[in-house]
């Protein structure tokens, strides 16, 4: 199951625990908090403790945060933006180098 990295490592900050403490109260081994904290990889018996020790629901681990949705949608509209203006650049000189090239 992917969780959000971000959340995880802010609740355990909430509760002001180390990683290993968080290990302990989730009977997990610290290493799988580690990979939970940096990649977000976690089993469902590993995303249940957690919401366990945290008191929250599943949604809240596994939401993405603000930035990244908004990054998410705004990439292939740049991407889409900036081939039309030069696309439209390049047609614009390639019409009026053909109407100079006529009118001499």
């Amino acid at each position: 199951m992917q969780l959000n990295p971000t959340t995880v490592k802010s609740l355990r900050h909430t509760f002001d625990w180390t990683q290993q403490q968080l290990a302990d109260a989730c009977d997990v081994s610290l290493r799988t908090i580690q990979r939970v904290e940096k990649e977000g990889a976690a089993s469902k018996e590993t995303t249940m403790a957690l919401c366990a020790v945290f008191e929250v629901r599943q949604g809240e681990l596994i939401k993405l945060d603000e930035n990244n949705q908004n990054d998410a949608n705004n990439s292939p509209s740049k991407s889409f933006i900036a081939g039309l203006i030069i696309s439209s650049v390049i047609s614009f000189a390639l019409g009026a180098a053909s109407v100079l090239l006529i009118s001499n």
